[in-house]
């Protein structure tokens, strides 16, 4: 446990930004599942406007420093290709 005041201090911004990570991260999986769900439905304008939500939030998740730019950019080429090759 924390002795110091700083310590204690760090543990509190630790667990808010766990609690707050966890969250957006949570949300960003949902956005990419529901792309998946799009394609395998065989939608395509369905699966492009998912895309177009989950580009964005990638995106943010990038900014914000929850995912590294290159997994960002892995996760929305294999999206992409996915979506691209709907018939």
């Amino acid at each position: 446990m924390a002795n110091t005041a700083q310590a204690k201090k760090r543990a509190r911004q630790a667990e808010k930004s766990r609690i707050r990570n966890a969250s957006q991260r949570s949300n960003m999986r949902t956005f990419i599942k529901k792309v998946i769900a799009s394609i395998e439905s065989g939608d395509k304008e369905a699966a492009q406007v998912a895309y177009k939500a989950v580009v964005s939030t990638i995106d943010k998740a990038v900014s914000k420093g929850l995912i590294h730019k290159n997994k960002a950019a892995r996760s929305k080429s294999r999206l992409s290709t996915r979506v691209n090759s709907i018939a």
